[in-house]
């Protein structure tokens, strides 16, 4: 059964979604909680990977699990098995990760190619009185004043389709074309 999961993580402590050898990763506590639960190795598939201490609120995943490994999620309860498993992974993953949502996805959904559209948030504090401690994970310090209304102009600039490519690695196969549907600048 094609199963989505539907979740949100502080990245603070994370070294990126990617599974990675002997580094705390998203993926990698997602599949070992769910290899547990399960009793078997789990692969699972996200719709965008995220880098090291990048968070996420609406992240989709995609899993292949076997519906009788599935219905026992739910013991003598009178919870669906997907409803078991969200309760069982809420209960065995670390508190940086959060499941919203479980649910059956037809056979055919991919979590990655799925995706219609993908937001970023990225908020900047850059006066002493908004440099919140409690935020300091969330928030970036920037030691100068920020011009908000020029950033504002600038911000169309980058609504569009633009090549990326001098912003990241290049991959055989992958394109760096990305269009961008938005943009806006506010001081909160």
């Amino acid at each position: 059964m094609r199963v989505r999961i539907d979740l949100a993580y502080d990245g603070s402590d994370f070294h990126g979604w990617a599974a990675q050898p002997d580094l705390r990763t998203v993926q990698g506590e997602l599949e070992q909680a769910l290899g547990t639960l399960l009793r078997m190795p789990v692969d699972v598939t996200c719709a965008g990977r995220t880098d090291t201490g990048v968070h996420a609120r609406g992240q989709v995943v995609h899993v292949d699990l076997p519906e009788d490994r599935l219905a026992t999620l739910a013991g003598r309860s009178s919870l669906s098995a997907l409803d078991a498993l969200t309760r069982r992974l809420g209960g065995l993953l670390p508190p940086d990760i959060r499941v919203h949502r479980v649910g059956a996805a037809h056979p055919d959904f991919d979590a990655r190619f799925a995706a219609l559209s993908r937001s970023y948030v990225f908020r900047i504090a850059d006066q002493p009185a908004t440099a919140d401690p409690l935020h300091r994970n969330h928030v970036l310090w920037w030691p100068r004043p920020l011009d908000e209304a020029a950033m504002a102009h600038a911000a169309p600039a980058l609504v569009g389709e633009h090549d990326f490519a001098a912003f990241c690695k290049r991959r055989e196969g992958a394109t760096t074309i990305r269009t961008v549907l938005s943009v806006g600048v506010a001081r909160t």
